[in-house]
């Protein structure tokens, strides 16, 4: 009679033994600082401010505010641990705060690649004031080896100091990034070479990038025409326009010795609308750029012929 109950008891044991041994699908699998671990890292210049969180096992939150732009968040992991598609993303409470009802923010994309969730600024800044509450903002979607959900957790904890001295930085961004002017046009009226209240404005935020930036090398200021009137009245025009905006950046205390003017009058449209090729561009040059054609500041237009 023992000899039976005996072989049961192998098959059960072998089979719980194999059980563990297999993944377990419909299992969440969670990633995220517990009460001993839970740090942010703020990094800060008039640039941009980043306040960056470790995600143990799965990679990092990050808050990014550049200047000139609004804030925004993403999720970046060096493993491909969730499936790309349509993640769930809600703030929760954590553990020790159980009987809080969990607000859903909404579903967000799951991409490949390192940065796999990005989000736009009402959603950040919807999980920056769930942790400000000590709420925790959770990502589920899909694994990407099976059917069971990944969920990633931001920590609240440590968060409140740090997101002070985040607005401190926010509120020093310059107000422009090097993507927005890093080639730059002002627009001028037929014949004119007047600079509007709308273009100074647009190069004084110019020239705030270029007096905190230690990395630009030269500055080139073109100047350009319409094909209406003569090419030498179009050549001096152009010179002309290209002198009001640099006289303007030196005005403001930008290095003469950094900027380089030249004429081109009508030589590089870049439309068939005369008032689009009626222009003076700046174009910023820093350590490390590329060499560029000279007539790069035709914006791609070719030479008349």
């Amino acid at each position: 009679m023992a000899l039976p109950l005996i072989k049961k008891l192998q098959v059960l044991s072998g089979t719980l033994a194999l059980s563990l041994l297999q993944p377990a699908t419909g299992l969440a699998e969670s990633f995220g600082a517990g009460i001993s671990n839970s740090q942010w890292y703020l990094a800060e210049s008039v640039f941009e401010c980043s306040l960056v969180h470790e995600v143990p096992g799965y990679g990092r939150a990050v808050f990014r505010h550049r200047a000139g732009e609004k804030l925004s968040f993403f999720l970046e992991s060096e493993s491909y641990l969730m499936r790309p598609g349509r993640g769930s993303l809600v703030v929760e409470a954590p553990a020790w705060r159980p009987g809080v009802a969990p607000k859903p923010v909404g579903k967000v994309t799951v991409t490949e690649g390192r940065r796999q969730v990005t989000l736009e600024t009402r959603q950040a800044v919807i999980l920056a004031q769930g942790l400000l509450k000590g709420m925790r903002p959770t990502l589920t979607r899909a694994a990407w080896y099976d059917d069971s959900p990944v969920r990633v957790q931001v920590s609240s904890i440590n968060f409140d100091g740090k997101f002070q001295r985040y607005r401190s930085c926010a509120s020093n961004l310059l107000p422009v990034n090097i993507d927005q002017i890093q080639r730059s046009q002002i627009r001028f009226a037929t014949a004119s070479k007047r600079l509007s209240d709308a273009d100074r404005a647009q190069l004084d935020n110019i020239v705030a990038y270029l007096m905190a930036d230690p990395t630009v090398e030269r500055v080139f200021v073109d100047g350009h025409t319409d094909r209406i009137g003569s090419r030498i009245d179009n050549r001096a025009l152009a010179e002309e326009r290209a002198n009001v905006v640099a006289q303007h950046l030196k005005n403001r205390g930008v290095d003469p010795d950094l900027i380089t003017v030249r004429a081109h009058g009508d030589q590089y449209p870049v439309s068939g609308r005369p008032a689009e090729n009626r222009r003076t561009t700046i174009r910023i040059q820093r350590e490390g750029d590329l060499p560029q054609l000279q007539q790069a500041s035709s914006y791609g237009g070719a030479p008349a012929g």
